[in-house]
């Protein structure tokens, strides 16, 4: 059982009204995995739009590992460090509340870069990556996750970068997290492949079992080569990874010819103090093989058709969208924490506010 009694009690002590805005700033670079030391809650005005902007009010917030990493001082996207005293970055969902923008209108809902804060001033310039959410008759909270970020990863990793093919014997990493629930009923569902998905404990094996994966293995309590071995004797035509580390290493061990890895994410070295030396690269060329990394704003020019895609995919049943969601701002910290303990299941999420009452 993971012990998150710190950031409850730190939470405890705060809330939020609409009457003022709150954010989450960076108190501290974390060290491991982050404290609630790392944190610092501060209160404010709620900040006026001039000419050319919008007031947005904030309802969901997404989360990502990565977010660690900016707050350790890191640019893992190329926009700059963050210092300390600053806000923490991150997408999330909000609704126009003010207009003086032509070009958006008051009531409309937004997915972008709202920051860990429950009101925002923005120009919805192209750096922020502001994206109009159509009101298709799905949740508004689909847009800090599934259909968000976490779902053009999805996509993009598997489908640009991973060229699946039916009946390909295909590897997933991370199967229980945000990419790789999507990923697995992805690959299962809609493509026909055979994915074995590795996620930690028995209760997560079940839950990957019932969303697209043929078989599980436990990595915190199974050996990883042994069952790799067991249940593809045959060898791997498309690894999807999540990890990194020594999962990557013992997959490259299990190649067949013309094989395609996906780099995504590699949660398991973001709190290492080295990072993790692949020794074994060169079974890409025995194989003929392809390991292939991806930046997931790279493909922001398909968002349109991805979102029709995974929009559909839901509707019709063969994508099942699971999300994580932490109740309350001010459990945003524990909310992040949970990621780097494993104690989410599907895409981490924050609620602020919950669906708003209208949206046009």
């Amino acid at each position: 059982m993971i012990d998150f009694s710190a950031f409850d009690c730190f939470a405890d002590t705060l809330k939020i009204d609409d009457d003022a805005n709150y954010q989450w700033r960076i108190a501290r670079r974390p060290e491991g995995n982050v404290q609630p030391e790392d944190y610092e809650w501060a209160v404010s005005e709620i900040p006026e739009p001039g000419e050319g902007e919008v007031l947005l009010k904030t309802h969901y917030l997404g989360l990502a590992p990565l977010m660690r990493m900016y707050m350790a001082g890191l640019d893992p996207s190329g926009e700059g460090v963050r210092p300390i005293g600053g806000l923490i970055p991150g997408r999330g969902v909000s609704q126009v509340i003010v207009s003086r923008h032509p070009d958006w209108h008051e009531g409309e809902m937004v997915q972008g870069q709202i920051g860990w804060q429950t009101y925002k001033v923005s120009a919805m310039t192209d750096q922020e990556k502001m994206i109009r959410m159509p009101n298709n008759g799905l949740p508004a909270a689909l847009g800090a996750g599934v259909l968000g970020m976490t779902g053009l990863s999805a996509h993009a990793g598997l489908f640009a970068c991973g060229d699946p093919k039916p009946g390909d014997l295909m590897v997933l990493s991370g199967a229980a997290g945000g990419v790789g629930s999507m990923v697995s009923q992805i690959a299962t569902n809609v493509v026909g492949c055979d994915v074995v998905g590795l996620a930690g404990g028995a209760a997560k094996c079940t839950f990957i079992l019932d969303h697209g994966c043929s078989a599980a293995i436990d990595y915190k309590a199974e050996d990883i080569s042994e069952r790799l071995d067991a249940l593809r004797p045959d060898g791997i035509d498309l690894y999807f990874d999540n990890v990194g580390g020594q999962t990557l290493a013992a997959c490259l061990e299990r190649l067949r010819m013309h094989s395609r890895i996906v780099l995504c994410g590699s949660i398991s070295e973001y709190t290492r103090s080295e990072p993790f030396g692949l020794t074994n690269y060169a079974r890409l060329r025995r194989t003929e093989s392809t390991m292939r990394g991806f930046f997931v704003y790279n493909y922001l020019n398909v968002w349109d058709q991805v979102m029709d895609d995974l929009s559909g995919w839901i509707k019709d049943g063969r994508l099942k969208p699971v999300q994580d969601i932490e109740q309350g701002f001010q459990n945003m910290p524990r909310a992040l924490a949970k990621l780097y303990f494993g104690g989410n299941v599907g895409v981490q999420c924050g609620s602020v506010r919950g669906e708003p009452s209208e949206w046009i």
